[in-house]
């Protein structure tokens, strides 16, 4: 995963959820005519000129005293709801101007420059990130004209453009590409990096500590207590470990105690330098749509992955709740089936000593390497078994198979025709290989070639 960002911000309705979609080539962010309908930042990789990069989504900064102010007491009417909306929208585009290297303020040549876009201009003038202007919905000659007036919000030369359309998006990422920073060297370390990663609140920095032995971490109830992700180095029965904690770790007194509900970059950065990562799940609270997406973002990156439900002494229980609790996030994760489930209280130390000897049985698994000779015995066991399926009077013929690579474990088999491979079939091989070799919490990448001559 790239490590740059770039964040699309701007006052509500500008076009930047059309932007979004636009420069990551597919239709994540949600599209509507309606101020305010991202809610949450949305994250994707893209590419332009060979630079990859993150695209940051944000909902529409609003401006002036009102949406400044923190919403107090309960949220019992629509209009409290509404202040809470644009107080927490705020929030997470402030954060998302935080994170970001390069900033790309959205505008509107419809409405040509407004109060609230000279605020915005304001607050990313005082961000000092490098800010690229563009103006979207500039769909004729007009408007494209129009756009120079937007020279007077001083953030530079305004770049016409239209999402919906196209127009321009060239000139805008290469004028993205010019300001982004060097992509960082990967650090070398010696040790299994394990990543500590979940939503707010499910006890990352709890874990850590009790993982420690001593409070390094600061816990709190209120969710977002911390924000950076950090390494700390330490030995585990004389198998050095680094823990890549996206709780962060910082000194008492020096928080930010902002609710930090809608970060989950570091996250996602943490996901991509860890070998394994530990996806803490909230035992009182069960699986939640969260928790899949943040796996999902581990099975992109091809991390091996242990799920650790934490707040287990929360729970009322009987001989078969660990069983059942279990089954269900099997069944909620589906696209993790294979990973191992362990139930801990990081409050009371419970099975807390199972947490690392289980990341480096993970690790041991990534790692492993199956011969050339008996991956195709088993490949022959399995077409035995299970004949491969035909399409249109065409069969599908196994050659012969190899193992690639480890980490992730990643195996090639030559066929006649790859299209022929359907996804069941790729998942029978999968699971052939898990049966015999485990790879317990590992993904696998089962590539399929056409055998030349055939």
């Amino acid at each position: 995963m790239a490590s740059r960002m770039v964040a699309l911000v701007g006052r509500p309705n500008v076009g930047k959820s059309t932007l979004f979609n636009r420069l990551i080539g597919k239709r994540r962010a949600i599209v509507e005519d309606i101020p305010g309908t991202t809610r949450d930042r949305l994250y994707d990789e893209t590419e332009w000129d060979g630079e990859r990069f993150i695209i940051v989504d944000t909902g529409g900064l609003e401006v002036g005293p009102e949406s400044k102010r923190k919403p107090t007491g309960k949220r019992n009417s629509l209009s409290t709801a509404s202040e809470g909306f644009v107080w927490e929208i705020r929030e997470q585009a402030e954060l998302a101007i935080q994170e970001a290297d390069i900033i790309v303020m959205v505008t509107d040549a419809v409405d040509g420059p407004t109060g609230a876009d000279e605020e915005v201009a304001d607050a990313l003038r005082r961000s000092n990130k490098p800010v690229v202007l563009a103006v979207n919905k500039a769909d004729n000659e007009k408007r494209v004209n129009d756009a120079y007036e937007f020279y007077a919000l001083g953030l530079g030369e305004p770049y016409a453009i239209s999402a919906l359309h196209g127009r321009g998006i060239g000139e805008l990422l290469d004028e993205i590409v010019k300001d982004l920073p060097p992509e960082p060297p990967e650090s070398k370390t010696d040790g299994v990096r394990v990543a500590l990663v979940g939503r707010p609140n499910v006890g990352k920095s709890s874990l850590l500590n009790a993982l420690l032995g001593e409070d390094r971490a600061i816990v709190s109830d209120i969710p977002g207590t911390t924000r950076d992700a950090l390494d700390i180095h330490l030995t585990w029965e004389d198998e050095p470990l680094v823990l890549v904690d996206t709780a962060g770790i910082r000194r008492r007194g020096k928080i930010d105690r902002g609710i930090e509900k809608y970060s989950v970059i570091r996250s996602l950065k943490a996901i991509s330098r860890a070998d394994v990562v530990l996806l803490l799940i909230d035992a009182v609270e069960g699986v939640t749509a969260q928790d899949a997406h943040i796996g999902g973002y581990i099975l992109e990156e091809s991390k091996s992955v242990v799920v650790v439900v934490n707040k287990w002494d929360l729970v009322v229980k009987d001989t078969y709740t660990m069983n059942e609790f279990r089954t269900k996030i099997r069944s909620e994760l589906k696209f993790l089936d294979y990973v191992p489930v362990i139930f801990i209280s990081a409050l009371t130390h419970k099975r807390v000593n199972t947490v690392l000897p289980t990341a480096l049985r993970v690790q041991a698994q990534r790692l492993i390497h199956v011969s050339t000779s008996e991956l195709n015995h088993m490949m022959g066991e399995a077409i035995h078994r299970h004949a491969p399926p035909s399409r249109a009077g065409k069969r599908l013929k196994f050659y012969f198979a190899t193992q690639a690579a480890v980490d992730p474990p990643t195996f090639v088999f030559f066929v006649n025709d790859a299209t022929l491979v359907h996804f069941t079939y790729s998942r029978y091989i999968e699971n052939q290989l898990r049966t015999l070799y485990q790879f317990e919490g590992t993904p696998l990448k089962l590539v399929f070639r056409d055998h030349r001559g055939s």
